[in-house]
């Protein structure tokens, strides 16, 4: 029922409902159940103190007049609760309610009535267009005062200033537990108990206890010195205090498993990048409290070391099977490496130290699923491609611990067969073919020794990949359809390269493919001589690969030549010091032509001075200065004769020399080479006097012009009948020829009509604009590239040769045996040739065949049915 103003007499009479004059008794009273009218809202509560809020115990406004005069006659309950239908009044139109009549601030208990019979009511208060204010989210609300908590225990738990007022942390726990969140409350601080505080707390009561124990030392330190130290079975004062505090502290059955879980959380903390500087001081003092309690080894390392071997076989689960090999192998690495200087800065045991080295290795390294990770093919097939060498080295490190780096030679040498085929048998790359190789060497070197520490089986593994492939036959167009390795042909071209061009080629040939800097132009010889002599060296290296010497023979041979005629070396030094290399690797009987052949250049020189002066004691002095170089047949390569009609002083004069040398060497053929021959010409153009170093066929050719003009024109039927380079097959030497003296960098003739091809009707004349600074010029000439022809016939005549090579060693070995068998004769033939090239089985049985057909041999069987050979005298 609602509560009306009651007045209580001091006699104990019952009180009575009296009516006062001023005084409106529905305005402050309040019901149970309240109609929608029965209240006043005001849009802030400081507007009106006269307001009650909703839901409050109701409170009298006190008056500021005298309390009114009782009255005699009292309300009737009816008359009371009577109350009539309140006005409404808006307060936003208009000037408000400083505007507002009497009347109207009287009905709204602004001013108080006197005549309680005209109070009508409470009223009601609209306010329009009222701003409410937002409401905050409680969730953030919760979450900010719980972090704040959580940082204040963290910093009571560390002995740390807290960074809020008490004040303000207590009025945010009241908050939660009113608004029923106590139970998360007291969960999460049970929690913040962990048992790392528990650890901070033992440690702290260790120190006190010590330093108690060290006052009570120095108190009875005669006693501990006099009398403990000679009485065996009495522990002296330090053992007392330090047996005392493990029995009663840290062997305490609620004590010491947390306290070992907390030295462990630590452990786990740091693990996963939680820890501070803080936590690691705090477990270095924890591990030095269990050394000091001796209880190291009996309690804290099985503990630790068992939560190790936990956390290392799921960390080795999810990264297999997350990670690709690379990352892998770093994680692991880096996994390693923290266990181990975690162990060296906080003060483990060297056993802990290995015992979590042990398991390390055992997870990462030694199982059979891990080791199918580490060592697998296409994994580590792209390590080595992505030449990753750091990772490289991580893996051998990683297999090593288990002595498993042998198993890391089959993927090693699948790497090198694999990329050193593709380039041998890159055609469209072939001229790059050595320089890629030495690169590929290099590479692979620099892995070995960097990531593989030089291991001795690595090392035989990279051997014997490499001789595999650079060996590998292959019947294609590269070798014209031979069986013959292609990187003995291209080794003896890039030496060719070397000692014709000197620091120049060198610098041209890189290992990048591109034209390099042509570096100081006043480089001493010296300098020159040295890094020619690395580039031999380097080349010298996978010449050693080579099985096949006679590819490389005959190609080097050939090349040398041209050197030698052309005087086209380099360095002679670097000559002699390249078939010393080759003397040295292969043996006097490799290097025998090698040899005669500058031994020839050297009796030329001997005779053609001898020549020279025979001719000054006659008194002939020719007009043509002859050079003759007299070479021995079988030791220099063979080559075609090219019909050409020489000038007839020159044809003279060699008449004259040959039956000079004919004289003094009886019973001798000299076979003139003229395609290998070169002249100096002396040219008197019409802008100027030129020397001309050129060939024997530009020479004839040129001579053709000696009586002519710059406007006469001579057609080219004309000059192949001349010099009778006509005869040779399309006039190839002819066309090159012309195309040099007309078309190429030194115009010395003009060619009509204009063109790069020389065809059967043009024409040719002098080039009366031809001029150049230097006096001295030489014209190179086309036709001494090396043609595809001689590239084909050369590699056609080492196959040959190499099958009499075999027939030679099979007639040998039968003359020995007398009777062999099949097998034994193709074993005994690959031992005795394989200083020259392994042999194709199939290609020992076709040069048997080849041996039975002239009678050599014949075949027979043994009497137990195995084919065999004897020999026939």
């Amino acid at each position: 029922m609602p509560r009306s103003k009651l007045s209580r007499e001091r006699n104990g009479s019952k009180p009575t409902i009296r009516k006062s004059e001023d005084w409106n008794p529905t305005a402050p009273l309040q019901s149970s159940q309240r109609s929608p009218h029965d209240s006043f809202r005001s849009s802030s509560s400081q507007e009106d103190s006269n307001s009650v809020a909703e839901g409050s115990p109701s409170k009298r406004p006190k008056l500021s007049h005298p309390p009114p005069q009782q009255s005699s006659n009292t309300l009737a309950a009816s008359e009371m609760y009577n109350f009539s239908k309140p006005n409404h009044i808006d307060l936003t139109n208009g000037n408000g309610p400083a505007m507002m009549t009497t009347v109207q601030k009287r009905s709204v208990g602004m001013v108080r009535s006197s005549d309680p019979s005209t109070d009508t009511g409470p009223k009601k208060l609209l306010v329009k267009n009222l701003r409410k204010t937002p409401k905050s989210d409680p969730e953030k609300y919760f979450s900010h005062v719980g972090s704040q908590l959580d940082a204040a225990l963290s910093a009571i738990l560390a002995n740390e200033r807290l960074p809020f007022s008490n004040e303000e942390l207590y009025r945010g726990a009241e908050n939660l537990c009113r608004q029923g969140r106590a139970a998360p409350l007291f969960k999460n601080l049970f929690s913040s108990m962990d048992d790392t505080g528990i650890l901070r707390a033992v440690i702290e009561a260790w120190d006190a206890w010590n330093a108690r124990l060290k006052t009570i030392r120095s108190i009875f330190f005669f006693l501990d010195r006099s009398y403990l130290l000679h009485s065996p079975s009495l522990p002296s004062i330090e053992e007392m205090g330090t047996d005392e505090f493990r029995n009663r502290v840290f062997s305490h059955p609620a004590l010491k498993p947390r306290i070992l879980s907390g030295a462990c959380e630590l452990v786990a903390a740091d693990r996963h990048g939680r820890s501070t500087e803080q936590d690691n001081d705090l477990l270095r003092e924890a591990i030095k409290i269990f050394h000091s309690l001796g209880v190291y080894t009996s309690d804290f390392e099985p503990e630790l070391l068992g939560r190790s071997s936990s956390y290392f076989a799921s960390w080795s689960n999810e990264k297999a099977g997350t990670l690709d090999l690379a990352h892998y192998i770093e994680e692991s690495q880096k996994l390693i490496d923290r266990e181990l200087r975690r162990c060296d800065t906080l003060g483990f045991d060297s056993t802990t130290r290995k015992s979590l080295e042990t398991y390390l290795e055992d997870l990462l390294v030694d199982q059979e699923d891990r080791q199918q990770l580490l060592l697998n093919t296409t994994g580590v097939f792209q390590l080595l491609q992505k030449d990753k060498k750091d990772t490289l080295k991580q893996l051998y490190n990683l297999l090593q611990r288990r002595d498993l780096c042998e198993k890391l030679r089959p993927p090693f040498e699948a790497y090198i067969s694999d990329q050193g085929s593709q380039i041998v048998f890159d055609e469209a790359r072939e001229q790059e073919m050595v320089v890629r190789l030495l690169d590929f060497k290099k590479k692979l070197d620099t892995i070995w020794e960097y990531s593989f520490s030089t291991h001795e089986g690595l090392g035989h593994s990279l051997r014997e990949a490499f001789e595999a492939f650079i060996n590998k036959p292959k019947r294609s167009n590269m070798t014209w359809g031979t069986d013959n390795p292609k990187p003995g042909e291209m080794i003896a071209k890039h030496v060719d390269m070397i000692l014709k061009g000197g620091l120049k080629a060198i610098q041209t040939t890189t290992a990048t493919g591109k034209t390099g800097d042509n570096g100081d132009a006043d480089a001493s010889s010296e300098d020159e001589d040295v890094e020619i002599n690395k580039q031999l060296d380097n080349v010298l290296e996978l010449f050693r690969f080579v099985h096949g010497k006679a590819v490389f023979e005959a190609f080097y041979k050939r090349d040398l030549a041209r050197r030698l005629l052309l005087n086209r070396s380099a360095s002679a030094d670097a000559e002699k010091s390249m078939l010393t290399r080759l003397k040295s690797e292969c043996g006097a009987g490799f290097t025998h032509n090698l040899e005669q052949m500058f031994k020839d250049m050297e009796l030329a020189r001997e005779e053609v001075s001898s020549y020279k002066l025979m001719l000054e004691e006659r008194g002939n002095r020719p007009s043509v200065d002859l050079n003759v170089s007299v070479l021995s047949a079988s030791a220099w390569p063979s080559y075609p004769d090219v019909p050409l009609i020489i000038p007839r002083e020159v044809q003279q004069q060699a008449t004259v020399f040959e039956q000079y040398y004919k004289a003094k060497h009886s019973g001798r053929k000299l076979t003139w080479k003229h395609s290998l021959a070169h002249c100096q010409l002396k040219a008197n153009l019409p802008k100027g006097s030129k020397e001309l170093v050129v060939s024997s066929y530009q020479a004839v050719v040129l001579l053709i012009f000696k009586d002519s003009s710059p406007s006469d024109e001579i057609p080219y039927d004309r000059i192949q009948a001349a010099t009778g380079l006509g005869k040779c097959i399309d006039d190839v030497e002819l066309k090159r020829t012309l195309q040099s003296l007309a078309c190429a960098k030194y115009r010395v003739l003009s060619k009509t009509p204009k063109g790069k091809d020389v065809n059967d009707s043009d024409t040719f004349s002098i080039n009366a604009h031809f001029t150049d600074p230097k006096y001295r010029i030489k014209i190179n000439q086309i036709q001494a590239k090396e043609t595809k022809e001689e590239n084909k016939e050369t590699h056609e005549r080492v196959a040959a040769d190499r099958g009499y090579e075999t027939q030679a060693a099979i007639v040998r070995i039968m003359k020995a045996r007398k009777m062999i068998t099949h097998v034994e004769l193709v074993s005994e033939v690959i031992t005795a040739t394989k200083n020259r090239g392994v042999l194709d089985p199939a290609d020992i049985k076709k040069n048997i065949e080849k041996l039975i057909e002239k009678e050599y041999m014949e075949r027979e069987e043994t009497e137990d049915g195995r084919n065999a050979y004897s020999y026939l005298a």
